[in-house]
C-alpha cells in the first residue's frame, strides 16, 4: 500500500484487463493519500482514463465527481 509506483502500475494493469472501476478506485485512493506524488501522476492517469471512456460514460462521470470531491474538499 505504501509503494505508490506499484499502485499506479496495478491500476494501469487493471484498467487494461477491463477492471476499470477497480483501477479508478486505486488511483482515487492514491490521490487522497498523496495528491502531489510524482508530479500528480495518479490524477493525470485518471484524466487519461476519463478521456478514453468519453464524457458521457457513467463510470467517467462518477469518477470525475469523486476526484473533484477529493481535490476540493
Amino acid at each position: 500500500p505504501k509503494d505508490m509506483q506499484s499502485r499506479l502500475d496495478l491500476a494501469v494493469a487493471r484498467y487494461g484487463a477491463g477492471a476499470r472501476e477497480q483501477a479508478m478506485d486505486e488511483l482515487l485512493e492514491m490521490v487522497r493519500k498523496d495528491r502531489k506524488w510524482n508530479e500528480e501522476a495518479a490524477r493525470k492517469q485518471l484524466v487519461k482514463f476519463f478521456e478514453a471512456l468519453g464524457p458521457a460514460d457513467p463510470l467517467a462521470v462518477q469518477g470525475r465527481r469523486r476526484l473533484s470531491s477529493i481535490l476540493f474538499a
